[in-house]
């Protein structure tokens, strides 16, 4: 049907052209004519996006305004929270996944709740809700790893009120970081400063973790080989 009605169309246009018939006026208020001024109208508001977006480059390239980075960024707490150590890190981390009961990657309000509980340290409603506002960067009512960290970093640079929540979740876990040289504690711990800079200091800390897994892989193999002698001494 739709072919027949291109035909049409341009069968009609021939006899235009040839002068067999007379174009029809175009009424200005047609349907039409208001596709047209609505196709003009997406045209220009593209033409304006397209030129602030133009002018925005051109502002970031002479260092005017501040860059803004991607949502989807890829977070790595390795090199992002470099004041803690591997170690530090991966005790967070476990911390933080004991607690999301949800196990959706966020500690709600209720599962913040628990939390403080079984620290000891109990917390009203709108204390829970100002412990999640003081490091919610997203605004979405709930704790992402990143904020998590966020706590120690503040914890660690004396930037969380003596006996607030938050103060007190840091003072209560089991994380210890007094020794790794964080700067500047003033909630819970001293400060140390590390000579070692960031990268041999998680070379060293890799290699560690290593000498650690070949020894206990050692361990195993002896307990094994003497189980295996102990078997044989009793047949």
């Amino acid at each position: 049907m739709a072919t027949d009605e291109l035909s049409s169309k341009l069968q009609r246009r021939l006899q235009i052209e040839d002068g067999d018939e007379e174009p029809l006026a175009v009424d200005v208020h047609a349907p039409e004519d208001q596709n047209g001024s609505e196709e003009k109208s997406c045209t220009a508001s593209a033409d304006s996006e397209l030129g602030a977006k133009l002018l925005r480059r051109g502002e970031l390239n002479e260092g005017q305004g501040d860059h803004v980075q991607p949502s989807m960024k890829v977070f790595n707490p390795y090199t992002e929270f470099k004041e803690f150590s591997r170690k530090q890190i991966k005790d967070m981390e476990k911390m933080f996944k004991m607690y999301d009961a949800g196990k959706d990657n966020f500690i709600d309000l209720m599962e913040l709740k628990l939390m403080m509980e079984k620290l000891g340290a109990p917390q009203t409603h709108l204390g829970l809700k100002n412990m999640i506002k003081e490091v919610d960067e997203d605004l979405d009512n709930k704790l992402s790893f990143r904020e998590f960290l966020l706590i120690f970093r503040k914890a660690a640079a004396g930037e969380l009120a003596e006996g607030s929540g938050l103060c007190a979740l840091a003072q209560l876990s089991e994380i210890d970081v007094s020794t790794e040289g964080v700067k500047g504690a003033k909630c819970f711990f001293e400060a140390k400063v590390q000579a070692i800079s960031d990268s041999n200091q998680f070379e060293v800390e890799i290699r560690q973790e290593q000498e650690a897994k070949k020894k206990q892989a050692e361990e195993q193999k002896e307990r094994r080989a003497a189980f295996k002698q102990l078997q044989s001494a009793f047949k």
